[in-house]
């Protein structure tokens, strides 16, 4: 089938809006939003406020603030995201890079035995490849004094892995061949190295979605994280196993991992701040009734 649909000017998009249900209570607002964010991104924020999704109604009272309101909470969730998502890259860089070097040198990642045999998700000697280009195209001065004193072909671990994406490090680490080097790195975490394997590979997927902009509050992961079944035992007592996909369990695997590398910090008391302003979000995201009774969501809001 052919794709007939014409461009719409933004007077023409938001005429279109009104003739399926949808209010304005300030049209001038609405024409500056949709210029400059886009129809087709917006339209994922609506979505949710549809009565039929074959011809596009609204539901009764749906307005375009209502689905501005929510685009702009999301907007804000995934700068939240994005502040954990960092603290925890910078801490696995340097755990995986620190017990990896110490117990196997300075090049341990050019060692192949060190890591798995090759499969359909890695190759070791891809991964050494896509890590030379990565530091070829590095700016940062250390990395390029590294490169031009040193005969070797990566600069050592733990200078080598400052240019790795969480997405590298997360299959770096669960590719290592011996369960001992893979279970040093978890213990900090609180976690055994399946489980952290799993966050990582799920909160790499997340931290994509965020980066890049999509849409994260309402989203059903494509990569289900596993989740503990007995231990730890705070963190278990606080997923909820009935929301598998939901972004309450990614926002509380990244509040347990945060609270293991950041002791003192405020990033769970933020997001649940956060998620109790817009009244819809926690039904959305899939929060609990009861999730600030929880062990790592405890404290974080006013009884």
């Amino acid at each position: 089938m052919k794709y007939d649909k014409p461009a719409l000017t933004v007077e023409r998009q938001i005429q279109q809006l009104g003739s399926r249900g949808m209010a304005f209570a300030d049209p001038k607002r609405a024409a500056h939003y949709l210029a400059e964010l886009n129809y087709y991104r917006l339209s994922g924020y609506w979505l949710r406020h549809e009565a039929d999704h074959g011809s596009h109604r609204f539901l009764p009272g749906t307005s375009f603030e209502a689905v501005l309101d929510d685009y702009l909470f999301d907007r804000t969730l995934k700068l939240l995201v994005l502040d954990a998502v960092e603290r925890l890259e910078v801490s696995i860089r340097t755990r995986w890079a620190h017990v990896v070097g110490l117990r196997h040198g300075a090049h341990a990642h050019l060692d192949s035995a060190l890591f798995k045999q090759r499969s359909q998700t890695w190759s070791h000697p891809t991964a050494v490849a896509r890590l030379v280009s990565g530091v070829e195209d590095s700016r940062e001065r250390f990395i390029r004094h590294l490169r031009h004193t040193y005969d070797e072909l990566l600069p050592p671990i733990w200078a080598s892995v400052e240019v790795m994406s969480l997405g590298q490090i997360s299959r770096w680490f669960s590719n290592l061949r011996h369960a001992a080097d893979r279970n040093a790195i978890a213990e900090p975490y609180g976690v055994d190295e399946v489980l952290l394997a799993s966050f990582l590979h799920h909160i790499s997927v997340v931290r994509n979605i965020c980066a890049h902009h999509a849409r994260f509050w309402d989203r059903e992961m494509t990569f289900r994280a596993q989740l503990p079944r007995k231990h730890p035992e705070a963190l278990v007592a606080s997923l909820d196993p009935a929301g598998p996909n939901s972004a309450y369990n990614t926002l509380t695997l990244l509040g347990w991992l945060i609270g293991r590398t950041s002791p003192g910090q405020t990033w769970v008391q933020r997001v649940a701040e956060h998620v109790i302003q817009h009244p819809p979000a926690a039904g959305v995201m899939g929060f609990p009734t009861n999730f600030s009774q929880r062990p790592i969501w405890q404290h974080t809001t006013e009884e």
